[in-house]
């Protein structure tokens, strides 16, 4: 549900962006604001997730922050269930309420109103009836000083994003249907929580790697499932889709295995130590990762016929991490050198030219994912590491222009997903006050309003469907 913050005299946009760290482009968009974004006393701005919380320093006190943030004193001490005389300590860890989780409505509102300037939109068109729904409204007729829920509806767009939760009980593969808002459970007690859905170019398949690292592929029409292989546990579990969308491309026990999921035959190449396979889009050739004769990691490019295995990198220092082929086959990208400092890479093939993309402050980027069109990439970074755990969702072009903040999750680090038509971005939040996260968020680049698909349901890894042409099973489905 949206957060709703009452502006005070003197307010501006820019400084209230700047108050919980929100880029100023959402809190427009999520307000559907115009120039010159002039505020007036008392009117209410929904506010986008940001940064909620802050480290006491010297001086503060309860009421200097519930000035300076502009909520109030007792909002301040409900959040952190402090008790008169609301002592604080230095370094102290506070959450900082954004606002009050209901819109006052005001003299001559209307739900349609409301839902347009929230962005309660569903395929372009106002939601009002989800409006309704949560606030058990039995027609839609609003009083002025009335109270309202103001939800998130489902974006209405064609396909669905496929995604690794345990709410069912075990971690299994699930479907969120973009159109309808409902969710569709494709496995039972299939998955781990280290599994993650990749669709097939068609959209009519999803391979993933699950319990006891075996490999499976769902047919998501009929939605029969297959169990392939069973892979090392620990071990590689990349899974790369044949342009055609008939081969699955995976590394196993030092052979690259290419198994073609209609006949069910399947073709090995020994390649001893191979990670990372890719498929270039003419589907005559593969990249991987592999060690060369001094024992440094190398990307090289093999062609399927035997003819060509040619290294493509002179890498002297540690592996790559994330390889990733641009779907034009033009750009490689990669993460190095780990975990705890992540620095992102993308070469152009045709050149050699390595470039490096600037990325978060932290140097902590991580799940660095092409975008339909090969011309930007997405990825998380980390920032603010001493208010909790918090992350960017960033875009950048191939070649390390252009690089912008979109939207702020509150876990350390999110894996995105770009949607078929690249105009929108899906990533997690809500892992406040645990350690994973529990809600799909998605922005849409030309209005940048965070829209919460999802909430309260644990969830790992998530990847849009390929296209939008899709016919979902007709198994058992919840609504969120």
């Amino acid at each position: 549900m949206q957060s709703f913050y009452r502006v005070r005299p003197g307010d501006t946009v820019d400084q209230i962006a700047k108050r919980w760290n929100i880029p100023i482009k959402t809190l427009i968009a999520a307000n559907r604001l115009r120039p010159p974004y002039t505020l007036q006393p008392g009117q209410q701005l929904s506010m986008p997730p940001g940064i909620n919380r802050y480290r006491v320093q010297t001086g503060d006190s309860v009421y200097r922050l519930a000035q300076y943030f502009g909520v109030s004193v007792a909002a301040i001490a409900q959040a952190n269930t402090l008790e008169p005389p609301y002592i604080l300590r230095v370094d102290q860890l506070l959450t900082i309420p954004m606002g009050v989780p209901y819109y006052v409505v005001q003299p001559g509102d209307t739900l349609l109103d409301i839902a347009e300037r929230y962005h309660v939109m569903t395929g372009g068109q106002p939601n009002t009836e989800k409006i309704q729904q949560v606030n058990h409204l039995s027609a839609n007729k609003i009083t002025e000083g009335m109270h309202l829920i103001i939800p998130y509806a489902p974006i209405g767009d064609a396909g669905a994003i496929a995604y690794t939760s345990n709410q069912g009980g075990q971690f299994d593969i699930w479907l969120l249907d973009l159109r309808t808002g409902e969710n569709r459970q494709m496995t039972t007690a299939l998955a781990d929580s280290f599994s993650e859905p990749v669709w097939s170019p068609d959209s009519s398949k999803i391979a993933f790697v699950g319990k006891d690292a075996i490999l499976y592929v769902i047919y998501v029409t009929s939605g029969l499932i297959a169990g392939i292989d069973q892979l090392t546990e620990g071990g590689d579990f990349k899974l790369a889709w044949s342009p055609d969308g008939s081969r699955l491309a995976y590394s196993a026990r030092g052979i690259i295995t290419l198994y073609n999921t209609t006949t069910h035959d399947a073709e090995s190449i020994d390649e001893p130590g191979a990670t990372d396979v890719n498929w270039f889009p003419d589907g005559e050739a593969l990249l991987f990762q592999a060690l060369d004769t001094a024992g440094a990691s190398q990307l090289y490019r093999y062609k399927l016929d035997g003819t060509e295995k040619r290294q493509i990198t002179h890498n002297t220092l540690g592996p790559f991490h994330d390889v990733a082929l641009s779907p034009d086959g033009r750009f490689v990208l990669y993460t190095s050198p780990g975990a705890s400092v992540s620095l992102i890479y993308t070469i152009e093939l045709s050149s050699g030219n390595v470039i490096d993309i600037k990325g978060g402050p932290l140097a902590k980027n991580y799940y660095p994912t092409w975008s339909p069109d090969s011309n930007q990439i997405a990825f998380s970074s980390t920032i603010y590491q001493d208010r909790g755990y918090f992350s960017q969702l960033r875009t950048v072009g191939k070649q390390g222009g252009d690089e912008r903040i979109w939207a702020i999750s509150n876990c350390y680090s999110t894996p995105v997903t770009w949607s078929p038509d690249g105009k929108k971005i899906a990533y997690l939040s809500g892992c406040e006050e645990q350690q994973y996260a529990n809600e799909i968020w998605a922005i849409d680049q030309s209005h940048p309003a965070p829209i919460q698909l999802l909430a309260g349901a644990t969830v790992m890894s998530l990847q849009w469907s390929t296209t939008t042409e899709m016919e979902l099973t007709k198994k058992e489905y919840t609504k969120d």
